[in-house]
């Protein structure tokens, strides 16, 4: 339990100097110096945090020093400003207050410019996306390599007819009965990912209603990226190149 509170208390950088220092001349959760501070700090629930902290501290590690807890507090804090940034969310379509306006054409746009060294896009449906094309072809000129999966019953490839040996163009190796290449991704570098229910054409990046999100974790982007090359790989056999 405490471990958990002190991580919560981590979050709340701005408020935190003064809290640190308390903690590290307290002699122990009792220590009087701990109630002076909550009454100088009546805002944004902080004495009801520090209150947690101290009933926990008593329950599971009363003779801990409060200069070990300050430091365990400082340790929080690191994490949590050092942490990844959140998923964010984008749409098409009619916007509301509830999510920021993010509309999935100019974040599919900001990601292919981001990107330094690799593209990995997968689509369903392509079509009506020029300007999308001409973003690709600057990352193809400042030499980005770029692999595009896309589902060959729909046509897909048309749409990047432009950028001909540009880009490598993988198709299922087998057109199965009932089954689809339906992923649309667009990951730049294995460090962030456009994800979600657009399909790479006009409609869809600005007109439909579509949701999607982006990460910018580097771990999870990279495993997606990872599993999307192996399904061009020899060992899974599911995708040929068009």
């Amino acid at each position: 339990m405490l471990p958990e509170l002190l991580a919560t208390l981590g979050k709340r950088l701005p408020q935190l100097t003064s809290l640190h220092a308390c903690l590290r001349d307290a002699d122990g959760p009792s220590d009087t110096i701990l109630d002076r501070w909550s009454a100088d700090h009546p805002a944004a629930g902080l004495p009801a945090e520090l209150s947690a902290v101290r009933e926990a501290w008593r329950k599971e590690l009363p003779l801990l020093p409060g200069a070990a807890l300050a430091l365990s507090l400082a340790a929080a804090a690191a994490a949590a400003s050092n942490s990844m940034p959140p998923p964010e969310l984008v749409v098409s379509g009619p916007t509301s207050s509830a999510i920021p306006i993010r509309l999935t054409s100019g974040i599919a746009i900001d990601v292919i410019r981001s990107a330094e060294t690799s593209l990995l896009i997968a689509s369903f449906a392509a079509y009506g996306i020029a300007e999308i094309v001409t973003e690709l072809r600057a990352a193809a000129e400042r030499d980005v390599r770029i692999d595009l999966i896309l589902e060959e019953r729909t046509s897909a490839a048309r749409a990047f007819a432009p950028l001909r040996d540009s880009v490598r163009i993988w198709h299922r190796a087998h057109d199965s009965v009932g089954s689809s290449l339906h992923a649309k991704v667009i990951a730049a570098d294995r460090r962030i990912a456009l994800m979600g229910s657009a399909n790479l054409t006009g409609r869809a990046l600005r007109d439909n209603v579509e949701i999607g999100v982006i990460l910018r974790d580097p771990g999870s982007v990279g495993r997606l990226t990872d599993h999307l090359h192996w399904l061009t790989g020899p060992e899974a056999g599911y995708l040929r190149r068009g």
